[in-house]
Order: structure tokens, then C-alpha cells, then sequence
């Protein structure tokens, strides 16, 4: 290490990379801890740094990377993922011409449901856009920044924060993730609304508008990602979807674990053929459901 400047320690590191404009890093130290070695990962994937590391034998199995040899020694080298680079132009263009479509195809359909909602309750709103303390629906996207949330109202108003008080018995999910089973806030339309998931229909919006992608992990509230640890935020390198390979695979019975690795997964392996693929899935899953019911 003698020809090695030492500009600092693990715990400098961030500020390092972002001082001397850093574009590679090499972890020579395969033994960090669970949280350290998680942080520089997705600490140098969420600003595009190209990450190697050295690893342990068992490390070597593991997808998405690039291993060569240098003086004798494994080095790995995490491959950057589809979605850099022209992925993201046509994956756009997907997201442009399928949220127009989308809306024009749906919007009879959006009418109906909406004059629904007010046959149902005459004094709630249409859109849900506020909180129960007046505050704008939002729901966190790329790189954790907030944005607008539009969906159908499918719960009786002024009901949100019953999920963290009076409803948090009735918690299926894990980690910092909510589902409240038998959710009593629900509204009669509500319910068949979000059996056949008519209520995620004014995403088409947030689509075209560049804040969601048709496919893509799940839109989280800040207050349950606020919850998450360092390493479960790769997931914020691309925009949410209105569906996802996590949402058709199990739906809320997934665990916290599992849907960050699906979301993971699908990152790392992006084609539109996956994107067309899920969205057809999506639609049979919807028949299915409406068959069911």
C-alpha cells in the first residue's frame, strides 16, 4: 500500500467519491459487514460509478457481473444494467406510446367509474389526491424524488392514517411495507374496483408524464421508504410501474425481501419483451380475478 495515497477510511468514503470525482471503485476488503458492503454497492450504482470487488470464492456465482484475473486475483465487475443507455430511450418510447393509447382506449371506461365513486359518496372525491391533514398524495420515484399519486378513491375520506394506528393489528406485510387485510376503509365500489384493478388506471397519467413507467417496481409511500435499509434502494434507479414482475408474482403475499429481489431482478434483466410479457400476464391476471369474483 506504500505507492497507495490514503485519502481516508470506509466511513469517508462517500464523501471521497463525490470530492476527488471518483468513477471507479475497487473493494479490495471482501469481509466488510452486512450494512457495509450493501452501502457501497448501491452507493456507487445509484451515481453510475463503476464498482469491482474482490471477492470470496462463494461471491463468484452471482449474475449480472463481468470476473476477470489480475496478477492472480479474482476482480469483479458489476455490469451496468440494460436500462443505461438507450434502454432508457426506447423504454420511454414504449411508455409514451402505451399511456396514450391507454388513455384513449380507457377513457369511457374512466368516466364510468368515476361517476360510480359519486353515486356511491356524492361529497368524496373522484381522484384520492389529499391526506388526511390536506397534504398531496405522493409516492416515492427515481433516485427517492417525490411526485403526485393518482388514483381512483376506493377508501372512505379521512381514513389513511387508520393503517399506523387503530388497523396496525391487521398488518399482513412485513418489514416497512402495509397491507390491511379485510380492510374496513374500503368503499363498496372500492372493493370491485381494486379486484379488478381499475383504480391504478389514472397512473396512465403519471406515465405520460414521465414520473411512472407502465412497468416497474411498485410506487411506495415516503413514510414506509423512509423504513428501508441502504441496499433495498436500487430499486429507485428507475421510474415505479403501474405494474411489475413483483405485482404479478404473488401479489401482497409476497414478502419485503422477496419483492425487493424480483424488482432487482428485473432491473438487472430489462427487455421490452419482459415489459410485454408482464403486461400481458397483468391482463390475464386480471381476467382470471374477475372470473373468480
Amino acid at each position: 500500500m506504500n505507492c497507495c495515497k490514503i485519502l481516508g477510511t470506509i466511513d469517508d468514503l462517500k464523501k471521497v467519491i463525490n470530492e476527488y470525482k471518483i468513477e471507479e471503485v475497487v473493494q479490495t476488503q471482501y469481509n466488510l459487514g452486512d450494512k457495509e458492503a450493501p452501502e457501497i454497492l448501491e452507493f456507487c450504482r445509484s451515481r453510475q460509478i463503476q464498482y469491482h470487488f474482490i471477492p470470496d470464492l462463494v461471491q463468484i456465482h452471482q449474475k449480472n457481473i463481468d470476473v476477470a484475473t489480475i496478477a492472480g486475483v479474482p476482480l469483479i465487475t458489476l455490469k451496468p444494467t440494460p436500462l443505461e443507455g438507450w434502454g432508457k430511450v426506447w423504454k420511454r418510447i414504449f411508455d409514451i406510446i402505451g399511456s396514450g393509447t391507454g388513455l384513449i382506449v380507457t377513457s369511457p371506461l374512466m368516466l364510468i367509474i368515476s361517476i360510480l365513486i359519486k353515486l356511491d359518496d356524492p361529497k368524496s372525491t373522484i381522484i384520492f389526491k389529499y391526506l388526511d391533514d390536506g397534504s398531496r398524495v405522493k409516492r416515492v420515484g427515481k433516485y427517492g424524488n417525490l411526485f403526485n399519486f393518482y388514483k381512483f378513491r376506493t377508501m372512505k375520506p379521512g381514513t389513511h392514517n387508520l393503517r399506523y394506528t387503530d388497523l396496525a393489528g391487521k398488518n399482513t406485510r412485513d418489514g416497512p411495507l402495509v397491507k390491511i387485510e379485510n380492510d374496513p376503509r374500503i368503499t363498496r365500489i372500492g372493493n370491485f374496483i381494486r379486484r379488478t384493478d381499475i383504480d391504478e388506471l389514472p397512473q396512465l397519467w403519471n406515465v405520460l408524464k414521465g414520473e411512472m413507467s407502465l412497468v416497474g417496481p411498485r410506487p411506495h409511500l415516503p413514510e414506509e421508504v423512509a423504513k428501508y435499509e441502504d441496499h433495498n434502494r436500487f430499486v429507485f434507479t428507475i421510474k415505479p410501474g403501474i405494474t411489475g414482475l413483483a405485482q404479478i408474482s404473488g401479489r401482497s403475499d409476497l414478502s419485503f425481501k422477496e419483492e425487493i429481489s424480483l424488482d432487482s431482478y428485473y432491473i438487472e434483466n430489462w427487455s421490452l419483451i419482459l415489459d410485454v410479457k408482464i403486461i400481458l400476464r397483468t391482463f390475464w391476471a386480471i381476467i382470471k380475478e374477475r372470473k373468480a369474483s
